[in-house]
């Protein structure tokens, strides 16, 4: 009776094995995982939890349509905005500034503008324009 038994397929699947294989390939890859992100260790400096209040507002330079310079809302000439911008800068040496032109403006008065953010230093310049019309 005992080689009929062992002809007979088996009915069950022993899955122990392959479980153990899995836990420790885990482990492997867990270990391997963590000691290649460690790195150089260096002591961090440690940031304040405190917001900061001096954070660099952006400040807009607009040409109307009639020539008029405008320092965000305010109107001023170019001698006023350089003094201004220079006193701005002096206050935070890197702070943003856009540049907005009316499309009727001369294009000269633009350039005016640019090249008194160069004169003042100011790199971070950016210039505004407007979506185009979906056809």
């Amino acid at each position: 009776m005992r080689a009929q038994d062992d002809d007979k397929p088996y009915d069950d699947i022993n899955i122990t094995p392959m479980l153990d294989l899995a836990y420790v390939l885990l482990v492997i890859f867990i270990i391997m995982t963590t000691a290649s992100v460690q790195g150089i260790k260096v002591n961090l400096p440690k940031a304040s939890a405190a917001v900061s209040m001096a954070k660099p507002q952006t400040k807009a330079i607009t040409v109307s349509e009639t020539g008029q310079i405008f320092l965000d809302a305010y109107p001023v000439t170019l001698p006023e905005l350089e003094s201004r911008l220079r006193s701005l800068k002096a206050l935070n040496p890197d702070f943003p500034v856009v540049v907005k032109g009316d499309s009727t403006v001369q294009y000269q008065k633009v350039m005016d503008i640019l090249d008194l953010l160069r004169r003042v230093d100011l790199p971070q310049v950016g210039l505004v324009t407007g979506k185009a019309p979906k056809d």
